[in-house]
This record gives structure tokens, C-alpha cells and sequence, in this order.
């Protein structure tokens, strides 16, 4: 049972958040520092939910070898991006290569 308040409170909390936000609107200024700041938040979230899943897979510390395909696919992935700049063609490689190196390592 306090699981479901807990996740009832997080709901309400988060609808809150929101809610204020849209419903305010335009009305709300934030200083220029707190707007550049808040710029950074969507890749930093995304930074910090990727990193673990490729450095610690299965949760069991760092993974840090060549037997790890999340880490090898995403060097892929970062190899592509900075040579081509281009976002499809670097998803589509760091998938392929994980892909390949997952069916390499498990077969």
C-alpha cells in the first residue's frame, strides 16, 4: 500500500510541476541564466540514462572489455556521428553494430 501512495505522490507532484507551468504560460520570465541553463537538461537526462546502460549493462559494476557489445556499438556510434554529422545514419550504425556484435558474442 505504500507503494501506491508513493507513486500516487510522485503523479500528483509531477502533474503539478506542469500544470503550473502550462498553465501559466508566457507569463512566467526566467532569468537569461536559468533559460541557458535549462537548455542542457535534455541531454543531460539522456546522458544520464545511456551511460549506465553501456558501461553497466547488467548492473553488476563496469563493464569495461571487449565482450560488451552496448560499449563497442556505441564507440561505433560515436565514430559515425563525428565523421558524417549526421543523426539517422549514426542510429542506424550503432543499432547495426550492436546487432552484429550481440549475435557474434552470444553465438
Amino acid at each position: 500500500m505504500n507503494y501506491t501512495w508513493m507513486v500516487i505522490g510522485m503523479a500528483a507532484v509531477t502533474l503539478f510541476v506542469k500544470a503550473v507551468f502550462f498553465v501559466l504560460g508566457d507569463r512566467i520570465a526566467f532569468p537569461l541564466w536559468l533559460s541557458r541553463a535549462l537548455a542542457f537538461v535534455p541531454v543531460t537526462v539522456l546522458t544520464a540514462i545511456i551511460v549506465p546502460m553501456i558501461l553497466s549493462p547488467h548492473g553488476n559494476g563496469l563493464e569495461i572489455h571487449l565482450e560488451n557489445p552496448q560499449l563497442l556499438a556505441s564507440l561505433v556510434a560515436v565514430v559515425v556521428s563525428l565523421l558524417s554529422n549526421r543523426q539517422l545514419l549514426t542510429i542506424a550504425s550503432g543499432l547495426t553494430a550492436f546487432f552484429m556484435l550481440q549475435y557474434f558474442f552470444l553465438h
